[in-house]
């Protein structure tokens, strides 16, 4: 009675601002680990209520974490070393992409997201009844969107790439690990550019992204920080961008996808490498059990929260649709659901192969339909012209390349 007299009286503003506190609350109650909650908290106020990332001004993180000097310059792991040369050749120009070409987001014939990404029957369902001229704007929103936390998020592999390789306790490690600046700081270029020249938008940072970026570049495990940028985070980011280089028919973008694709395989190549001995024969067993379980806890946390809020915000936070049925929208897009799909494909072997994927936490990974993955290919055993290769799978074919708005 209560809830329906507030949902009557309240200003619309004041409801929205409620709802998504009570969503931040809801996201932080579903860690079950009280270790994980604990260690997560800082970030997640900073992020989920004090929305630092949304503040307008540059964001001020405190990192400590121990720089590791070995003045023998030891060749200590032939598998970095074979992973370094391989970068120092796979260098690219972001100069060389093919700027020339015009994008125009709202050519049919070569969307950045095709319209089937979103499932405009149920849209219209939840009262998202739009013109397919507003239909078209509004995937390319959700496509600027994407793109932007593309940008993101890359701003923070740029500076935790830099923290992990001052951290991290092989040297060669450290040679292969400044390629993988380099690397990061060529996407943030070739990112930014596109949505600066070709998009003309630029979304903020969401508050999940945001407070996962946040808890990583403070904490002092070398471990811990690459276990979630390498694995976690990177291991998200290439099934990202393997979802939208399958889906999107503009030329430009795909080819800078590919681009980032080979670098990104590498990259996550080299967490493999490098955490298997460390969580294997380096640490207790209690800190194994700490690293399985934030694992599983920040994969949940990932799972379904990347909403879009930003674009609800621009589009219906007047009231026309509230974020109750804005959230069902995109949580059943089907776009989404293939992302969600090639994400935990990547990232589920990974944890596997690092020794994350104990017999005590495969039961939550079951329980949450996980297990498909369980023998899937790590990344040590992926080369990019796999990822590049790989083809919606059947049933996401024809409604999300197809491309007809409903």
């Amino acid at each position: 009675m209560l809830n329906e007299l507030a949902e009557r009286l309240l200003p619309t503003v004041v409801k929205q601002r409620l709802d998504a506190w009570g969503e931040s609350l809801h996201v932080m109650a579903q860690i079950r680990d009280p270790r994980v909650m604990a260690s997560l908290l800082p970030s997640a106020l900073r992020g989920l209520l004090l929305r630092r990332g949304k503040q307008g001004v540059p964001t001020v993180v405190a990192a400590t974490h121990a720089a590791w000097f070995d003045w023998s310059y030891p060749h200590d792991d032939p598998r970095l070393a074979d992973l370094y040369r391989r970068a120092k050749q796979g260098q690219w120009d972001g100069d060389e992409l093919p700027w020339h070409l015009d994008v125009d987001p709202e050519n049919p014939e070569r969307p950045i997201f095709p319209s089937g990404f979103v499932d405009w029957e149920l849209g219209r369902e939840l009262g998202i009844s739009l013109s397919p001229k507003e239909q078209t704007k509004l995937v390319n929103d959700i496509g600027a969107w994407t793109l932007a936390q593309f940008l993101h998020g890359e701003q923070g592999a740029l500076y935790a790439a830099a923290q992990v390789t001052e951290a991290v306790q092989l040297m060669d490690g450290k040679f292969y690990g400044a390629t993988q600046v380099m690397d990061e700081a060529r996407h943030v270029e070739v990112f930014s550019r596109y949505l600066e020249s070709k998009v003309g938008k630029l979304y903020q940072i969401n508050d999940n992204l945001f407070t996962i970026i946040d808890a990583l570049m403070s904490d002092s495990r070398w471990d811990m920080k690459f276990l979630g940028m390498q694995i976690m985070i990177e291991g998200l980011a290439l099934g990202a961008f393997g979802t939208l280089h399958a889906l999107t028919r503009e030329p430009l973008l795909k080819e800078l996808l590919a681009r980032v694709i080979q670098d990104e395989a590498r990259h996550v190549h080299f967490g493999v490498v490098a955490l298997r001995d460390q969580f294997t024969k380096q640490i207790s067993e209690k800190e194994r059990t700490e690293r399985e379980d934030w694992a599983f806890e920040i994969a949940m946390l990932m799972r379904n929260r990347f909403l879009a809020h930003e674009v609800y915000d621009e589009w219906f936070s007047g009231g026309k649709v509230d974020r109750k049925k804005w959230r069902t929208f995109i949580e059943r897009a089907p776009g989404m659901e293939y992302f969600r799909l090639t994400m935990f494909s990547r990232m589920v072997p990974n944890l596997r192969e690092i020794g994350l994927l104990s017999d005590r936490i495969r039961p939550h990974y079951e329980r949450v339909g996980l297990a498909r993955y369980f023998e899937g290919r790590a990344a040590d055993r992926l080369v990019a012209e796999d990822l590049l290769q790989e083809a919606p799978p059947a049933g996401y074919g024809g409604p999300i390349i197809g491309g007809a708005a409903a």
